[in-house]
C-alpha cells in the first residue's frame, strides 16, 4: 500500500513503503562490512569513510526499491483517441454512413476505435454508446439514431452524464426516398357501427406523389393520392359481421425497401355490447346510443344488472335512480357508468348526500378553485440553456394563470433542486415570485427526477400540485419513478413542454404516471380552468378539451357548446377532461372499484345534449360511453386476444376458458382463474391465427422510422459533444486532442533518480580514495589491506 505526505506543497509517496523495514538491515551488514574483524593497516577515518559512503549507497538502493514519486498538477498533452460508433442498419443505409472516417483519422494522428452498433433490422444505438464510455471519454456515433430495442439513446445520454463523457454525432442527410405506411385504429369494434382508420405516410426525401389503396378483407375500400408523398388520411368502414377481420394499406411508392409499403391490421367484430339506458323522459341520446350499442331502456335501475356492460343515466334525481347498492356492485366489480346532467341532475337533484352521487367524479357545489398548493419546477440546466428566456417566460405566463387564493412556491433544477420560493399565497408574494423566476440561470446537467423531488420536498408532507416546465430532455430511469411516487401521494404533475427539441413523449409519459396532465407551450391558458379562482377566472367562448392526451379526449374537436352545465366540482382523485366557458367542469371521470365513470354535466335549454350529439362533437359522447363500456368481450368466455405485433417481436395471446387451450405453435399457461396465455413470435409479415385469436405481423420497426432522429442530437447537445459533416475528420481528430489534453494530476517517479544518485556516491568514494593514493600520502590509508 502506498504512502504519501505534503512537504512545502508538494505530495511525496512511496509504492511500497515497507521496504524501509530493510534499512537496519542494510546499516548491519555494512558496518559488519567495514568494522568485523579489522586487523588491515586502514586507518580509521578510511574505515569511516567507507561505511559513510557504503551506508548512502545502501540507503538510496533501499528508497529506489520502495519506489519513491511525487505528484505534480501540470498541462498534459494525453493520448488522443476516438471511438467511434458506427450503424449498419438498414435505416442507416437510406442516409448514408461516414464510409473511411475512421482512416481519415488515423491519417490525422488519432488512433481509432471501430465499434458497431447496429445491423440489419437491430439498431440497439443506445446499447452501443452505453457500453463504449468512459469516464471523461467521448464516443463519435455514426447513425441515424433510430433504436429499435435496448435502452433508449435518451438513457444512454444520461449515463454519459453521470460519467462526464460527451457523445458526438456526425450529420446524416437523407440520400434517397423511402417511404413507410402505417394504420392506427381499433382492434375490436361491433357489427354495424362504422369504424375509423388512420392511414399515415411518412419518409424522407418524399417529394412526389404517392397512391395509397385500402382493402377490408380483400375488397379495396377506399384510395387516396398524396400530392406532398406524405400525410394521413381516415378511412371508415363498417363491418357487418362478427369475427375475425381485416385491414390492409399499401403504398405504390419507388423507394429502397418494399416490405414497409404494406401495413396489415386485425379488427375483430364483436356483437354490440348490452347497455342500460335509464332516463324518465324522451331524449334524443336514447337514439344515439342505439345506433351504436344493444340498448335496453328504464326509468329505473333495476336489480338485476347481469349482462349488461355499462348504465347510462340521464337526468334523474338521486332518490328516483333505483336499485343504487345493485349499482355500486355491478361498477366495483367491472361495470361502467355514465351520468348525463339536467334540470334533475347533481346540483338540480339532490345528489349531494345520496349513494348515486359518492359514485360521481363531480360533487355538488363550486369547489372554489384557486386555493390549491403548487410548486412551479423550472429546469435550468444545460440542455435548457438556450430557451432558457423561453422557459422563464413559459413559467411566467404559468403563474399568471393562478389565482391569488393559490399557495405558489417554486424549484429550479439542473442535475440538483434549488429552493426559489416557499409555498406563500400569491395575493401577498405575486411580484417576489414573478420577480425571482426572471433572475433564473441556466447551466448544469438535466436531472428532472432532482426537480420533481425538490417540488415534493417543497410541498412537505401536504398534498399539492407540481407544474413542471422542461423540455424533457432526461432518460434517466429514475425520472418515471419519482413521477409514479409522486401521483401515489396524490399529487399529479402538469408536465408543460417547452423547447426546440421538446421531449414531448417523456413529458407525457411523466403526467401520466402522476395521473396529471401535459400541455404544449401555447396551452398554459388551461391552468385557469385548474387553478384560476376569483382573481384569474377562466372565460372561453365554448367548451375546451383540459387534457387531449387520454383515451377520452384525444382526436376529439368541440364546436358547439350546449349552454347551460350543472353547478359541479372535480372530487379529488378525478380527472377533468373538459371544461365550460367559465372553467366549470363538463366531463371528468374516475376509478369506482374496478369499474370507470364518467360524468357529462352540460345540456341545452331543452334538457339534451344538443350539439354534442352531432358530428365532430359527438366522438366525444362515444368515446365516454365506450370508456365506460370498456372490453366488449369482457363478459365472454372460450375466447381468446392477442395484439398486433412485428415480425421478430412477440405478442402474448389472451384465452379466457375453464380449459387450457391446445393450440399448435403455441404453449399456454395458467396465470390466473379461468386464464391463459401464451407467447408468439411471428417470424415473417402477414396475419397469424392462434386459438381463436387473429393478429398482424407487420414489417420490423426498423423500416418504421427514417432520418436523423431528434432524440441522438438532444444527447448530442446535452452531453456537450458536437455534431460534424461526414468530411470533418480532421475536426474529429482535433476534439480528441483537446479532450485528452487538459491539466492533470501527473504521478513522477523518483527511482531511477534515487538509483543514480547511489552510483554517483559509489562512484565518488572509489575516486577519492584513488586521488588519496596517487598523491602518495599513503598506501596504507588508501585501502583495508
Amino acid at each position: 500500500m502506498a504512502a504519501e505526505t505534503t512537504v512545502g506543497g508538494v505530495v511525496v509517496g512511496l509504492e511500497t513503503p515497507v521496504a524501509l523495514a530493510l534499512v537496519p538491515v542494510v546499516v548491519g551488514a555494512v558496518w559488519a562490512l567495514a568494522y568485523w574483524r579489522a586487523d588491515g593497516t586502514a586507518s580509521a577515518r578510511s574505515r569511516r569513510l567507507l561505511l559513510a559512503s557504503r551506508v548512502a549507497v545502501a540507503l538510496l538502493v533501499v528508497v529506489a526499491v520502495a519506489g519513491p514519486y511525487v505528484v505534480t498538477t501540470r498541462q498534459t498533452p494525453g493520448e488522443p483517441r476516438v471511438t467511434l460508433l458506427t450503424d449498419d442498419s438498414d435505416s442507416t443505409a437510406v442516409v448514408g454512413g461516414a464510409s473511411g472516417l475512421a482512416e481519415e483519422i488515423e491519417e490525422a494522428g488519432v488512433p481509432t476505435r471501430v465499434a458497431t452498433v447496429g445491423n440489419g433490422t437491430r439498431s440497439r444505438v443506445g446499447d452501443g454508446v452505453a457500453a463504449n464510455l468512459r469516464e471523461n471519454g467521448s464516443v463519435v456515433v455514426v447513425s441515424d439514431g433510430q433504436t429499435t430495442g435496448g435502452q433508449s439513446i435518451a438513457e444512454a445520454g444520461e449515463r454519459a452524464r453521470a460519467l462526464n463523457a460527451s457523445v458526438s454525432a456526425v450529420r446524416l442527410r437523407p440520400r434517397q426516398t423511402e417511404r413507410f405506411v402505417r394504420v392506427d385504429g381499433p382492434s375490436k369494434t361491433s357489427a354495424g357501427v362504422p369504424a375509423t382508420f388512420l392511414v399515415s405516410v411518412g419518409g424522407v426525401e418524399t417529394n412526389g406523389t404517392v397512391e395509397l389503396t385500402v382493402a377490408a378483407d380483400g375488397e379495396e375500400i377506399d384510395t387516396h393520392t398524396f400530392d406532398s408523398g406524405r400525410g394521413a388520411h381516415e378511412v371508415t368502414h363498417t363491418f357487418n359481421e362478427t369475427g375475425p377481420h381485416r385491414i390492409v394499406a399499401r403504398i405504390d411508392s419507388d423507394d429502397r425497401f418494399e416490405r414497409n409499403d404494406v401495413f396489415r391490421s386485425a379488427v375483430r367484430v364483436v356483437d354490440r355490447p348490452d347497455v342500460l339506458y335509464v332516463a324518465q323522459g324522451d331524449y334524443p341520446l336514447r337514439g344515439y346510443l342505439d345506433d351504436l350499442y344493444d340498448v335496453t331502456a328504464s326509468d329505473r335501475v333495476p336489480t338485476d344488472l347481469s349482462g349488461y356492460y355499462a348504465v347510462v343515466v340521464q337526468d334523474v334525481p338521486a332518490d328516483r335512480v333505483g336499485d343504487v347498492g345493485a349499482l355500486q356492485e355491478f361498477v366495483i366489480d367491472g361495470g361502467g357508468l355514465v351520468t348525463v346532467g339536467g334540470e334533475n341532475a347533481f346540483d338540480r337533484g339532490g345528489y349531494s348526500r345520496s349513494a348515486f352521487g359518492s359514485m360521481q367524479p363531480v360533487g355538488v357545489g363550486d369547489s372554489g378553485p384557486g386555493s390549491a398548493r403548487l410548486v412551479i419546477a423550472v429546469d435550468v440546466s444545460g440542455s435548457a440553456r438556450e430557451g432558457l428566456s423561453a422557459q422563464k417566460a413559459i413559467a411566467l405566463d404559468a403563474l399568471d394563470q393562478l389565482g391569488d387564493r393559490n399557495e405558489v412556491g417554486v424549484v429550479a433544477f439542473n442535475f440538483q433542486a434549488y429552493r426559489v420560493a416557499t409555498p406563500q399565497p400569491l395575493s401577498e408574494n405575486r411580484g417576489a415570485v414573478e420577480d425571482r423566476i426572471r433572475r433564473l440561470e441556466a447551466g448544469g446537467a438535466t436531472d428532472v427526477a432532482a426537480g420533481l423531488r425538490g417540488a415534493a420536498a417543497l410541498l412537505g408532507d401536504e398534498r399539492g400540485t407540481v407544474i413542471l416546465v422542461s423540455d424533457g430532455v432526461d432518460g434517466s430511469p429514475a425520472v418515471p419513478a419519482a413521477a409514479d411516487r409522486l401521483g401515489s401521494e396524490g399529487t399529479p404533475i402538469v408536465a408543460v413542454g417547452v423547447g426546440d427539441r421538446t421531449n414531448t413523449q417523456r413529458l407525457q409519459e411523466i403526467a401520466r404516471l402522476s395521473g396529471g396532465t401535459y400541455l404544449r407551450a401555447g396551452e398554459t391558458r388551461r391552468l385557469r380552468i385548474l387553478f384560476g379562482g376569483a382573481s384569474r377566472q377562466f372565460e372561453g367562448s365554448g367548451l375546451t378539451v383540459v387534457d387531449p392526451n387520454t383515451f377520452l379526449t384525444s382526436g376529439v374537436r368541440l364546436r358547439s357548446n350546449p349552454g347551460n352545465a350543472n353547478d359541479v366540482s372535480t372530487k379529488t382523485g378525478a380527472d377533468l377532461l373538459v371544461a365550460g366557458p367559465e372553467g366549470d367542469p363538463v366531463l371528468a371521470r374516475w376509478r369506482y372499484g374496478l369499474g370507470r365513470v364518467a360524468a357529462l354535466t352540460a345540456y341545452d335549454d331543452t334538457g339534451t345534449l344538443d350539439g354534442l350529439l352531432s358530428r365532430p362533437d359527438s366522438l366525444l359522447v362515444t368515446k365516454t360511453v365506450n370508456y365506460a363500456v370498456g372490453d366488449p368481450e369482457r363478459l365472454r368466455t372460450d375466447v381468446a386476444d392477442a395484439a398486433d405485433t412485428r415480425v421478430g417481436e412477440p405478442t402474448t395471446v389472451v384465452y379466457r376458458g375453464e380449459q387450457r387451450p391446445d393450440a399448435r405453435g403455441a404453449s399456454f399457461r395458467r396465470v390466473g382463474a379461468d386464464r391463459y396465455e401464451a407467447t408468439v413470435v411471428p417470424r415473417e409479415g402477414g396475419f397469424g391465427f392462434v386459438a381463436g385469436a387473429e393478429f398482424a405481423a407487420n414489417y420490423p420497426a426498423e423500416y418504421a422510422a427514417f432520418g436523423q432522429s431528434d432524440a441522438l442530437l438532444r444527447v448530442v447537445e446535452s452531453t456537450g459533444g458536437r455534431t460534424f459533416a461526414p468530411d470533418e475528420a480532421e475536426a474529429i481528430a482535433r476534439l480528441a486532442r483537446e479532450q485528452s489534453a487538459g491539466v492533470r494530476e501527473v504521478r513522477d517517479s523518483l527511482t531511477p533518480l534515487a538509483l543514480a544518485l547511489a552510483l554517483l556516491v559509489f562512484l565518488a568514494e572509489v575516486a577519492l580514495r584513488r586521488v588519496q593514493v596517487y598523491r602518495g600520502r599513503t598506501r596504507r590509508e588508501s585501502g583495508l589491506t
